[in-house]
């Protein structure tokens, strides 16, 4: 039986339009209840006992006449592998909301699967989804007045546009003097990598020996590499890499390559669906909301969909947010800022989310740009502690067993992990269960915190595998800022490029860039062509052997060709791919992520080449994957002035990477060039930019990313940071960083004894 109104809970305010307008309360007690009954009809047909049905159109008109918080549950599309087992989660969450005295309503929003729409026009799309999500959200929360959102998170763009658009929302109310936004996120379960069938390892393992036995062992060896991955549809890229190879010596053949295809594509995904196993923007996206405090622990790792005990959980802490105005969604967004930072750098988080977490924080209305990022992120060390691996069981999908198991808490664990370790965690922020992270870590007797609970193959560490972590915000002489995924490179590859000269090799689009990269005769063409100046070739060979302690004797009797096939051997000859006219405004700002597998695949390229774009990454290349170059080129960045050739020093540990003078490089001077190398290319920037906006013609005009803020100003809707007028450092503390940005461990203590 419905229990009496004085017991319900209700939205403290007296604003309610349901109550003063007749026509909310005449239309929408029948979609509540049709809702509810599909809720039910859904677990009884999975086998689940479901109790009597005890709503009715009265009963319904009477909580909405009552204020009762009117929840919205928010999915994703079921075209989204994430997605597929949305229905279930969402009635079980319909029915826990009613059950609690709520009012539920449901709603989904289109996603785009960054997999499935890699190297096709959905590309183009991908980013400019984020903000039609977010805008999206604000209509139907607006439209229908929800107080709150249980929200179905999923990965790529989804997750970060929902926090944008409800924190956005949280703010707008309460400048209208409404009650805060509240909101629970309960990401999807990890998708199961997939394995490849005994019988198609076993013919794969027949094409390594046959490449080996045809000379090409190198072939052979990449393809062991791609083999040892688990099965997901980023590894099929890796495949196809190399398959093409195979293909191009006549060792495989096309009709084979297509039944390789075949096979490994239909083994990849389990049919529960759910967010892949691998570290990218979907598990970065899971790792950061949940260190924003907006994830509810019970649901945050999960193998398989939450039952329906977890999701009553998570809605009866949801509820009890109601009129708690510090649990609103830019409040406890505001005060986690530090703490989702460090997060994110201490688990090795997709490239992309930086941009994304730019874009929150503005959504939100507080002022804030790639560099006040960086402020917060070089504020104090911040340690390697996330040991993740594709090929020695320590994916995501481990990371998730290892939380169901109760060895380990998750991101509870990280953040215990950090705060020991020295980061300077602000364990008093708010989170989602309405309780601090300091109260949320004391739960259970600190039982589960430890990493150390992982046993003997852990994913998060206790003990850091380095001090240092996290994605850093670069500059230049021919660019204001770019970003590069450290926490990516290993130090010896770090080594290997850190201080050394390249030389560029310039596209004007990913198509162009990715053909060449799967020619396996591209390093012959550099060579027989002349593509590089012979002077600059040798004075980069004098700087980079001397820089990685090799023996320079005698090679400079070598012919140029000799030299150009050491340089190779020798991992001496480095190469700037760059891409240019990828940008929001060029071409949507897409994921360069083909041609980064591309040169995976290629055992030879990528021990030269880093990769520089105006567009996205989310991971990494074996060199460096150098992204969100600003100005991009399409607003006139000189990143559409480079030509191949160029010389350029890779400066990764000082955060630079600059365009050299090639006068005095040829003299033995490393110089970085004052602007005279570049300001003679004015006719070769117009004709690029002639073909540019041809190009930009095959994006559909209704979707292009015009009227938005660059890459580190988050790529959101003027309007969107013209209102965002808060000062970010005089809204809040970030933990470790005074107003001088110097870091300040005082207030980081132990929270509970560490396991030995």
């Amino acid at each position: 039986m419905d229990a009496p109104l004085s017991l319900r809970p209700r939205v403290e305010t007296p604003i309610n339009p349901y109550r003063d307008n007749v026509q909310g309360k005449a239309n929408e007690p029948i979609t509540v209840a049709a809702i509810l009954d599909r809720a039910r009809k859904e677990l009884l047909s999975e086998g689940e006992w479901v109790a009597e049905a005890d709503w009715s159109l009265g009963a319904i008109y009477d909580r909405l006449e009552h204020n009762a918080p009117r929840i919205a549950v928010i999915g994703g599309s079921p075209d989204h592998p994430a997605h597929v087992m949305d229905p279930g989660t969402s009635a079980r969450a319909a029915l826990a909301i009613w059950a609690r005295g709520g009012v539920p309503f449901t709603f989904s929003v289109p996603v785009l699967c960054d997999g499935t729409a890699q190297s096709n026009m959905g590309m183009s799309y991908s980013l400019q989804s984020r903000n039609a999500i977010a805008e999206m959200v604000v209509n139907q929360m607006e439209a229908h007045s929800y107080h709150g959102a249980f929200v179905i998170q999923s990965c790529d763009k989804m997750p970060l546009a929902v926090v944008a658009a409800l924190a956005h929302l949280d703010t707008l109310r309460r400048h209208r003097g409404e009650p805060a936004v509240f909101a629970a996120f309960a990401p999807a379960h990890v998708l199961k990598g997939g394995e490849i069938p005994a019988g198609v390892r076993q013919e794969l393992e027949e094409l390594a020996l046959a490449s080996a036995a045809a000379g090409h062992p190198e072939i052979a060896e990449d393809l062991h590499d791609t083999m040892a991955y688990i099965l997901q549809c980023s590894s099929n890229t890796a495949f196809q890499g190399v398959f093409h190879r195979a293909v191009e010596h006549g060792i495989l053949s096309p009709e084979r390559h297509k039944a390789f295809e075949r096979d490994l594509a239909i083994n990849t995904c389990d049919s529960k669906g759910g967010i892949c196993a691998f570290n990218g923007t979907g598990n970065s996206s899971r790792h950061l909301v949940a260190a924003m405090g907006l994830v509810h622990p019970v649901v945050e790792l999960l193998t398989d969909p939450p039952t329906t005990a977890q999701v009553d959980a998570v809605v009866s802490d949801l509820v009890g947010l109601v009129n708690r105005p510090e649990c609103g969604v830019a409040e406890v967004l505001l005060h986690n800022m530090g703490n989702a930072v460090r997060l994110h750098a201490a688990s090795g988080g997709s490239t992309n989310l930086l941009m994304h977490l730019v874009g929150a924080v503005l959504y939100a209305g507080y002022s804030f740009s790639i560099h006040d990022l960086d402020r917060i992120h070089r504020a104090a060390p911040i340690p390697d502690l996330f040991d993740y691996s594709l090929t020695q069981g320590r994916d995501i999908f481990a990371l998730a067993k290892q939380c169901c198991s109760g060895d380990i808490r998750g991101m509870e664990t990280l953040v215990y992990e950090l705060a020991r370790n020295g980061a300077p965690m602000d364990l008093d922020a708010m989170t989602v269960t309405g309780t601090t992270w300091r109260q949320r870590l004391a739960t259970g007797g600190g039982l589960g915190l430890s990493a150390d609970g992982a046993g003997r193959n852990p994913i998060i560490l206790s003990t850091p595998r380095r001090p240092i972590s996290g994605v850093d915000v670069l500059a230049g002489n021919f660019f204001e800022s770019a970003v590069v995924k450290i926490s990516g490179m290993p130090e010896a590859q770090v080594d290997h490029f850190d201080e050394q000269v390249a030389l560029v090799v310039a596209y004007e689009c990913e198509e162009d860039a990715n053909d060449d990269l799967l020619d396996i005769h591209l390093l012959d063409r550099w060579r027989e062509s002349r593509a590089f100046d012979e002077a600059t070739l040798r004075a980069i060979w004098r700087h980079n052997a001397a820089d990685l302690g090799l023996d320079t004797v005698g090679t400079g009797e070598m012919g140029v060709d000799a030299l150009f096939d050491h340089m190779v051997v020798t991992g001496t000859l480095k190469v700037a791919i760059v891409i240019a006219a990828q940008g929001p405004v060029a071409y949507g700002m897409p994921e360069m992520f083909t041609p980064m597998q591309h040169i995976n695949a290629n055992r030879a390229l990528r021990k030269l080449v880093t990769v520089i774009s105006d567009g996205r990454y989310s991971g990494v290349s074996h060199g460096a994957a150098i992204g969100h170059v600003v100005p991009e080129a399409a607003l006139g960045g000189d990143i559409l002035r480079l030509r191949t050739g160029d010389p350029i020093h890779l400066r990764f540990r000082a955060r630079r990477i600059d365009l050299l003078d090639p006068v005095a490089l040829v003299a033995g001077q490393v110089v970085p060039d004052t602007g005279a190398l570049l300001a003679g290319r004015d006719e070769l920037a117009a004709e690029r930019m002639a073909r540019l906006r041809q190009r930009q013609r095959r994006v559909a005009a209704s979707n292009r990313m015009v009227g938005c803020t660059d890459a580190s100003m988050g790529v959101v809707p003027f309007a969107v940071a013209e209102d965002a007028t808060v000062p970010f450092w005089s809204a809040t503390t970030v933990g470790g960083v005074s107003s001088g940005g110097v870091a300040s461990h005082a207030a980081i203590e132990p929270v509970a004894a560490h396991a030995d």
